[in-house]
């Protein structure tokens, strides 16, 4: 794709994603090893590097690096060329991109980097029951990809001028006809458009945009710390108008233990005026 080959320009190997070293090709790797070779942090993370790689590529390291077991790697579709691991240690990959065959062969990081007829080639591969047939992980690998859709019609009615078959095909979508007796179930499938993600924005703005301009008790603002403080509902608030409350004029229980009188609503409620 032409997007990919010009963002393989920008590539180097420090800036190799797992998900992005799916774009690139063995003689990219190669290249982007070549220029990284002097680079001080690549040679103390050379196993970090190759981790990346070996996501999307299988290599195999040639110990006899003749012109005969060159030619039996080239032959399997492997490109061989040397590497630079450490200052003195030349090794000789052979680098062959891994591939996707297989429902089971689809990852996160690979399923944005395939095309919907890719897909409907790998699916074709392995069906045997439609799309419900797949387990779950892998539908949801699919479908963070690519928008799906499916229609079990008669043979003789999923073609329908008007229908939703020839209106999927004119949307772009690639479809898969998995057949089931005398119906068929057609499955369709269209590569998502990139979203590009929400990034947090800091300010950066001095103090004269910031209306502090000359108060330099600002600079170092104290923040009060309330973690520890008590709950409000836990403060004892005091009343301003009330008297000092004493041992001598607060008791917590009522005394009526010294009277046989009734206790009635109004000696109750004089008790409250006191």
């Amino acid at each position: 794709m032409a997007k990919h080959s010009e963002s393989n320009n920008m590539l180097t190997l420090k800036t190799l994603t797992k998900s992005s070293v799916w774009d690139i090709q063995e003689n990219d790797v190669f290249r982007l090893w070549e220029g990284a070779e002097k680079d001080a942090d690549v040679r103390e993370n050379v196993r970090h590097y190759q981790d990346i790689i070996r996501s999307a590529f299988m290599i195999e390291e040639v110990k006899d690096d003749s012109k005969a077991v060159k030619a039996k790697y080239e032959k399997q579709g492997y490109k061989v060329a040397q590497v630079k691991l450490d200052e003195n240690v030349r090794v000789t990959w052979a680098l062959k991109k891994r591939p996707i065959i297989r429902v089971t062969d689809l990852t996160y990081e690979n399923i944005r980097h395939i095309s919907a007829a890719k897909l409907v080639e790998v699916l074709d591969r392995n069906f045997g029951g439609g799309w419900d047939s797949l387990s779950q992980s892998i539908k949801d690998i699919i479908e963070s990809g690519f928008d799906i859709s499916t229609t079990t019609l008669p043979k003789d009615r999923l073609h329908k001028k008007g229908g939703m078959y020839e209106k999927k095909i004119a949307d772009g979508y690639d479809v898969l006809e998995v057949q089931k007796g005398s119906w068929v179930e057609a499955i369709f499938a269209k590569l998502k458009p990139e979203t590009e993600k929400p990034r947090m924005k800091f300010s950066t703005m001095d103090d004269e945009e910031l209306g502090n301009e000359g108060d330099e008790e600002d600079e170092d603002v104290e923040i009060e710390d309330d973690y520890n403080k008590p709950d409000e509902d836990d403060v004892e608030i005091e009343d301003p108008d009330d008297d000092e409350i004493t041992e001598d004029n607060y008791s917590t229980m009522m005394d009526l233990s010294g009277d046989d009188e009734e206790i009635t609503a109004d000696s109750l409620e004089d008790y409250a005026d006191d």
